[in-house]
C-alpha cells in the first residue's frame, strides 16, 4: 500500500474513527483502525469495538491499493504533531509487520496486524429504512439523552428508545430516555419507510458517537434497522451498531 493524504483530511478521518476504539483492549487487533487504499481514489478508515463500527472514506492520491490495520491512538497523536497542510505519505510492503509514515523530514515505523485478522460486523438484512433530517436528529438527541441511566444492572435504561407510537391518532416517531427518576420524550412525524419499524433500544455509546459525527453536518441521515442492528448513513460516513 502507498498512499499520499493531506494532513487535515487524515486528521478529521482518524478523529471520527478513533472514538469508537477503546483505550484497553484484550484483543490487540481492536486497538487498530484498518486503513483500506482502494482503486477509487479513497482511503477507507475503519474501527470497531465489537458493539459498534464505523466507517469513513476520504479522499487520497493512491500510488499502489493495499490493506493493512494500526494503533488507531497512536496514528492520530503522530498526525496532530505533523504540521498544518502537509502532505503525508504512508507506506506498508516492504516489512510486511511496519507501516511508514512519511512527512518532511519525520520518518515514523508503526507496528501492524494483519488486515485479514480484523473482524467485520454483518449486518444482516435491515428492512426498515428511513431518513431524518440532521437538524432533526440533532433536536431528538439533545432533548433526550440526559436523561439516560448510567446504571450497569439496568443496562436496558442505558439508550434511546426509539418506536412507532400514536398520538391523537396520528402516528409518530417517538424517542423515550430514563434513568428510572426523570424521563425525557420527543415525539416527530413517522417519517416514510418506519411503518412496520420495531422498537429498539439505541446504546448510550452509539448515541455519543452519532451526535459527534453530525454535529457539522448538514444535510440527511439515511437510518435503516432491523430488530438487532442499526446502521446511519450520511456523506462519507457510515455507523452500524448493535441493538
Amino acid at each position: 500500500m502507498n498512499l499520499t493524504i493531506e494532513r487535515s483530511v487524515l486528521l478529521k478521518a482518524l478523529g471520527h474513527v478513533q472514538s469508537v476504539v477503546e483505550r484497553r483492549n484484550t484483543i490487540p487487533i481492536l486497538s487498530n483502525v484498518r486503513l483500506d487504499a482502494s482503486d477509487d481514489e479513497k482511503l477507507h478508515l475503519t474501527a470497531t469495538d465489537m458493539d459498534l463500527a464505523i466507517v469513513e472514506n476520504t479522499g487520497c492520491e493512491i500510488a499502489q491499493e493495499g490493506s493493512t490495520t494500526v494503533p488507531a491512538h497512536t496514528l492520530l497523536d503522530i498526525v496532530r504533531k505533523l504540521p498544518e497542510g502537509a502532505q503525508i505519505e504512508i507506506a506498508s510492503g516492504g516489512d510486511e509487520n511496519r507501516l511508514e509514515v512519511k512527512c518532511g523530514r519525520s520518518r515514523l515505523n508503526l507496528a501492524t496486524l494483519p488486515s485479514e485478522d480484523f473482524p467485520a460486523m454483518s449486518e444482516g438484512d435491515l428492512p426498515n429504512e428511513f431518513i431524518l433530517e440532521a437538524g432533526t436528529l440533532k433536536g431528538i438527541i439533545d432533548r433526550t439523552r440526559f436523561a439516560m441511566s448510567n446504571e450497569e444492572t439496568r443496562y436496558y435504561l442505558n439508550g434511546l428508545y426509539i418506536h412507532r407510537a400514536q398520538s391523537d391518532e396520528v402516528a409518530v416517531l417517538r424517542t423515550v430516555a430514563t434513568d428510572g427518576h426523570r424521563l425525557a420524550r420527543v415525539e416527530m412525524p413517522l417519517p416514510d419507510g418506519a411503518d412496520e419499524m420495531p422498537g429498539v433500544i439505541v446504546p448510550r455509546k452509539t448515541v455519543g458517537e452519532i451526535r459527534k459525527l453530525i454535529d457539522e453536518f448538514l444535510g440527511d441521515v439515511r437510518i435503516a434497522l432491523s430488530e438487532t442492528k442499526i446502521r446511519f448513513e450520511f456523506g462519507e460516513v457510515v455507523l452500524t451498531s448493535k441493538l
